[in-house]
């Protein structure tokens, strides 16, 4: 089940951490700590993740206490969302089939030919570069170089991020909870979804496909929460 969570971007201690709240109802973070068996010094840290991702809620009072999200409307929420996302990639690709466009997506395996390919879509950007990921921090501290030549050159960077995360300097930062995969688009030109881990992605360099999903993230950044 553990396995499954890491699946929807919860590392190996959020997995743990979750399924031990669930089962305790309500909590400190000691607390769950000792019945998810992760490190105390981990604890707090590890709720506050859960909190900015939407699996768990922090209760008001001392001590600091969590609940977790209910499983039912967490999952109605996911399934919600990922199915908007499908809805609107097979919307794009009737439309593209309608008009004889070819489909050109390739897939990428492995988690550093991931991070080489979002560096080449930084560097080969000219003019917007959005990215949407609940993993910026780890892509921010090996490609922050990139986003700074980025930035330098005049590329409008926006960024997509769950609350409280450190962004890219430079970057328009657009707070969001509960994202659970990673999207690139680069000038409208290139898109690349990637698996919450980034350990595989979809790569396209078809303009009309990546044109709609840098649309389905700039409506997602201007909608409410």
């Amino acid at each position: 089940m553990a396995g499954t969570l890491g699946n929807l971007g919860l590392s190996q201690y959020e997995s743990r951490a979750y399924l031990a709240l669930v089962a305790l109802g309500s909590s400190t973070a000691n607390f769950v700590a000792e019945a998810a068996q992760i490190p105390r010094t981990s604890a707090y840290k590890v709720m506050e993740s859960l909190e900015k991702k939407g699996f768990a809620r922090k209760l008001p009072g001392r001590p600091v206490s969590f609940a977790p999200v209910d499983p039912d409307a967490l999952s109605k929420r996911l399934v919600g969302e990922v199915e908007e996302s499908f809805s609107k990639i097979s919307a794009v690709r009737d439309l593209l089939s309608q008009r004889g466009v070819p489909q050109l997506v390739y897939t990428i395996m492995g988690k550093e030919r991931v991070l080489d390919k979002i560096s080449e879509m930084i560097d080969k950007a000219e003019h917007t570069f959005v990215m949407s990921s609940p993993s910026i921090s780890g892509i921010r501290s090996r490609l922050g170089k990139k986003f700074a030549a980025a930035d330098s050159r005049g590329v409008r960077l926006t960024v997509i991020t769950s609350p409280f995360v450190k962004a890219p300097r430079g970057a328009t930062v657009i707070r969001r909870k509960g994202l659970i995969a990673t999207d690139v688009i680069s000038d409208g030109k290139t898109a690349l979804l990637a698996a919450p881990d980034l350990s595989a992605c979809g790569y396209t360099d078809n303009e009309a496909l990546s044109r709609h999903l840098e649309d389905f993230l700039r409506i997602m950044g201007e909608s409410r929460e």
